[in-house]
């Protein structure tokens, strides 16, 4: 059963940067979309970024400009560069990946933006 291992997250400080990985256990074919979400205490769960199989990406309005989504298709693998972190990114982020028939979520990795 294939699996995603969120890595990469922790304390920083207003203004820094975290580079977070999320990498599948086992292959997974045909892949439709990679991306992040996240969800702050209290809140729902939201999309941070996706970028399809052939490379178009979207980002939340909130990131825009701060953070980059890139994936590796071939090594199951996605990654998000977050610069300028402000305390408002503080959350738990998640990774999905989604097929043709199926979605594989990831277990978490917390992030948090404190001075």
């Amino acid at each position: 059963q294939v699996q995603l291992v969120e890595s990469g997250g922790g304390l920083v400080q207003p203004g820094g940067s975290l580079r977070l990985s999320c990498a599948a256990s086992g292959s997974i074919f045909s892949i439709n979309v990679m991306a992040w979400y996240r969800q702050a205490p209290g809140k729902e769960r939201e999309l941070v970024a996706s970028i399809t199989s052939s490379g178009s990406t979207y980002y939340a309005d909130s990131v825009k400009g701060r953070f980059t989504i890139s994936g590796d298709n071939a090594k199951n693998t996605v990654y998000l560069q977050m610069n300028s972190l402000k305390p408002e990114d503080t959350a738990v982020y998640f990774c999905r990946i989604t097929t043709m028939k199926f979605a594989y979520w990831g277990q978490g990795t917390q992030v948090t933006v404190s001075s």
